[in-house]
Protein backbone atom coordinates (compact mmCIF):
# COMPACT_ATOMS: atom_id res chain seq x y z
CA UNK A 1 0.00 0.00 0.00
CA UNK A 2 1.18 3.15 -0.78
CA UNK A 3 2.60 5.89 2.53
CA UNK A 4 -0.16 7.90 4.18
CA UNK A 5 0.76 11.63 4.44
CA UNK A 6 -1.00 13.87 7.02
CA UNK A 7 -4.19 14.86 4.57
CA UNK A 8 -3.68 12.09 1.93
CA UNK A 9 -5.18 8.59 2.83
CA UNK A 10 -4.03 5.05 2.38
CA UNK A 11 -6.64 2.99 -0.48
CA UNK A 12 -5.68 -0.13 -1.55
CA UNK A 13 -4.26 -0.58 -4.96
CA UNK A 14 -6.80 -2.64 -7.45
CA UNK A 15 -4.70 -5.26 -7.24
CA UNK A 16 -4.89 -5.39 -3.52
CA UNK A 17 -8.16 -5.77 -3.46
CA UNK A 18 -9.62 -9.15 -1.78
CA UNK A 19 -13.03 -10.21 -2.09
CA UNK A 20 -13.09 -11.50 1.13
CA UNK A 21 -12.60 -8.15 2.98
CA UNK A 22 -14.88 -6.69 0.58
CA UNK A 23 -17.31 -9.24 1.19
CA UNK A 24 -16.41 -8.35 5.27
CA UNK A 25 -16.75 -4.44 4.65
CA UNK A 26 -19.86 -5.42 3.38
CA UNK A 27 -21.59 -7.34 6.11
CA UNK A 28 -22.18 -4.56 8.35
CA UNK A 29 -26.01 -2.79 7.79
CA UNK A 30 -24.09 0.83 8.86
CA UNK A 31 -21.39 0.46 6.09
CA UNK A 32 -24.27 -1.43 3.63
CA UNK A 33 -25.99 1.60 4.22
CA UNK A 34 -23.07 4.33 3.01
CA UNK A 35 -22.39 1.88 -0.12
CA UNK A 36 -26.35 2.47 -0.63
CA UNK A 37 -25.71 6.19 -0.45
CA UNK A 38 -22.97 6.19 -2.59
CA UNK A 39 -24.38 3.89 -4.89
CA UNK A 40 -27.30 6.10 -5.09
CA UNK A 41 -25.45 9.22 -5.87
CA UNK A 42 -24.35 7.97 -9.01
CA UNK A 43 -20.87 6.70 -11.12
CA UNK A 44 -18.62 9.28 -10.42
CA UNK A 45 -20.23 11.16 -7.59
CA UNK A 46 -18.68 11.65 -4.12
CA UNK A 47 -20.79 13.00 -0.32
CA UNK A 48 -19.09 14.20 2.71
CA UNK A 49 -19.07 12.09 5.78
CA UNK A 50 -21.69 14.62 7.54
CA UNK A 51 -23.86 14.10 4.60
CA UNK A 52 -24.30 10.39 5.27
CA UNK A 53 -26.14 9.96 8.61
CA UNK A 54 -25.57 6.90 10.36
CA UNK A 55 -27.47 6.29 13.73
CA UNK A 56 -24.01 5.75 15.77
CA UNK A 57 -21.21 7.81 17.33
CA UNK A 58 -18.55 9.14 15.34
CA UNK A 59 -15.97 7.26 16.69
CA UNK A 60 -18.00 4.62 15.15
CA UNK A 61 -18.63 5.95 12.13
CA UNK A 62 -15.04 6.68 11.51
CA UNK A 63 -14.69 3.38 11.87
CA UNK A 64 -17.52 1.86 9.32
CA UNK A 65 -15.43 4.68 6.96
CA UNK A 66 -12.05 3.21 7.71
CA UNK A 67 -12.93 -0.39 7.32
CA UNK A 68 -14.84 0.64 3.98
CA UNK A 69 -11.72 2.95 2.49
CA UNK A 70 -9.58 -0.48 3.64
CA UNK A 71 -11.44 -2.91 1.86
CA UNK A 72 -11.68 -0.86 -1.36
CA UNK A 73 -15.04 -0.43 -1.44
CA UNK A 74 -15.05 3.16 -1.48
CA UNK A 75 -12.36 6.05 -2.10
CA UNK A 76 -12.02 9.35 0.36
CA UNK A 77 -10.55 12.29 -0.14
CA UNK A 78 -9.68 15.38 1.39
CA UNK A 79 -11.56 18.42 -0.08
CA UNK A 80 -10.62 21.46 1.94
CA UNK A 81 -11.62 20.22 5.43
CA UNK A 82 -14.19 17.72 4.43
CA UNK A 83 -13.74 14.26 3.64
CA UNK A 84 -15.26 13.30 0.50
CA UNK A 85 -16.35 9.44 -0.25
CA UNK A 86 -16.76 7.89 -3.76
CA UNK A 87 -17.84 4.38 -4.38
CA UNK A 88 -15.22 2.36 -6.24
CA UNK A 89 -17.73 1.02 -8.44
CA UNK A 90 -16.12 0.76 -11.83
CA UNK A 91 -13.06 -1.44 -9.32
CA UNK A 92 -15.20 -3.58 -8.08
CA UNK A 93 -17.38 -4.61 -10.90
CA UNK A 94 -14.01 -5.08 -12.82
CA UNK A 95 -12.67 -7.03 -10.03
CA UNK A 96 -15.91 -9.02 -9.08
CA UNK A 97 -18.31 -8.58 -11.94
CA UNK A 98 -22.05 -8.30 -10.55
CA UNK A 99 -20.92 -8.97 -6.99
CA UNK A 100 -21.92 -5.38 -5.69
CA UNK A 101 -24.86 -5.11 -8.24
CA UNK A 102 -26.27 -8.39 -6.69
CA UNK A 103 -25.48 -6.76 -2.87
CA UNK A 104 -27.49 -3.77 -3.47
CA UNK A 105 -30.52 -5.57 -5.00
CA UNK A 106 -30.55 -8.50 -2.21
CA UNK A 107 -30.17 -5.51 0.50
CA UNK A 108 -33.00 -3.23 -0.99
CA UNK A 109 -35.26 -6.67 -1.00
CA UNK A 110 -34.56 -6.93 2.07
CA UNK A 111 -35.75 -3.57 3.43
CA UNK A 112 -38.74 -3.86 0.99
CA UNK A 113 -39.54 -7.73 3.02
CA UNK A 114 -38.57 -6.11 6.68
CA UNK A 115 -40.48 -2.62 6.50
Amino acid sequence: MSTATARALEHPRLEEIRLEAVLHALSDPMRLQVVRFLADLGEGREAACSAIELAVSKSTTTHHFRVLREAGVINQVYRGTAKMNALRRHDLDTLFPGLLGTVLDAEAAQRRRTG
